[in-house]
């Protein structure tokens, strides 16, 4: 998975999008001329000047890791220059990034802005919002202190991040799909996806930032039971049962990874379990008519369930299901929020 500054996915190498069989595929800046060298499959070029890459390697079981190790030991990443056998070129200027804290957004978020824009040149579905940022003096090269502004526009700069990230937050409830509880939807892709609306990058990066496509993995996440009442393992022990055979429709492999619901980080527990996952459903047991339940609460729910039990927080939860390389056909998530295959929802246990 490559992600750019932006959070937009300007492209993927693997199994789904590129195949299995070896290749080597080059990585651009925005601003890169040249001639494609011979031998490299594919071009992707990043909308800005730092980017990341996601590797996941799919695990079946213990006995699979000697297979994992081998598979990553093959990758591998490297300048172009190294890759031609030519001699480097005069290294970048080292970057100065400032310290990024939790109080970054309530001293001077802005300073970081504009450092950070320095790195993203325009697209052209944002030169609108550019233009708007800079009249307040945001964008690179300028220098928007929150500091030295009157208490008077201290509080309208405060007043709209609140009103902003308030929108975010409505977005993640109303832009997308609310199914047996889970919302369900596709909020990240490329610079075209998104095509300018900002709502959703934003809150595709509050409600799991560096997510993937819909067509590589979409997300079901929840904070309420199917009776809409929010999931709190302090009040409350939950189950999850998918009826037979109509678990998770994928290719790769299913998740529904449990976190706490303040801060949305794992939580510790007795078992050190997270997660509960395809590979995992050899070791679990199954109801007599062949249905599957999970069992989410804080406590145990007894040795002879203690396999299908997630470990909840004493506090508010929150679920997240990933779904890998779902499948196009029936049954299926896609496309996400409409798809014929639905989660079932989070239910009172009995």
């Amino acid at each position: 998975m490559l992600c750019d500054g932006n959070t937009y996915n300007f492209g993927y190498i693997g199994s789904r999008a590129t195949g299995t069989e070896p290749g080597d595929y080059m990585v651009v800046g925005p601003d890169w001329k040249g001639e494609t060298p011979p031998g490299i499959k594919k071009v992707f070029r990043s909308g800005t000047q730092f980017a990341v890459a996601g590797f996941r390697t799919q695990l079946f079981n213990a006995d699979d890791m000697p297979n994992v190790k081998k598979i990553q030991a093959g990758y591998k990443g490297q300048p172009l220059s190294a890759y031609l056998k030519q001699l480097a070129p005069p290294a970048a200027p080292a970057v100065n990034f400032p310290k990024v804290d939790k109080e970054l957004v309530k001293t001077n978020f802005f300073e970081y802005l504009d450092f950070a824009l320095q790195f993203a040149p325009a697209q052209p579905n944002e030169t609108e919002i550019r233009a708007r940022l800079a009249k307040i003096g945001i964008g690179p090269g300028k220098t928007f202190t929150f500091k030295d502004l009157s208490p008077e526009h201290k509080a309208a700069v405060l007043l709209a991040m609140k009103e902003g990230d308030d929108k975010v937050s409505a977005y993640l409830n109303t832009g997308v799909k609310d199914i047996n509880g889970w919302k369900i939807g596709s909020l990240s892709g490329d610079s075209q996806f998104f095509n300018g609306d900002w709502l959703k990058p934003a809150a595709a990066a509050k409600g799991g930032i560096y997510g993937n496509d819909a067509v590589e993995a979409t997300y079901p996440i929840t904070r309420v039971d199917a009776a809409g009442e929010t999931l709190d393992g302090s009040k409350r022990n939950y189950t999850l049962t998918f009826p037979a055979g109509q678990l998770p429709p994928v290719n790769a492999f299913w998740s529904v990874t449990m976190y706490d619901g303040k801060t949305q980080l794992l939580i510790e527990n007795p078992i050190n379990r997270y997660l509960i996952n395809s590979p995992m459903l050899p070791s679990m047991k199954r109801n007599k008519d062949g249905s599957l339940t999970l069992y989410i609460q804080k406590d145990s729910p007894g040795k002879d369930k203690e396999a299908n039990w997630l470990p909840a927080p004493n506090d508010t939860i929150y679920l997240v299901m990933r779904l890998y390389w779902p499948k196009t056909e029936a049954p299926s998530i896609l496309a996400a929020g409409k798809g014929s295959w639905s989660p079932p929802g989070i239910v009172l246990a009995k």
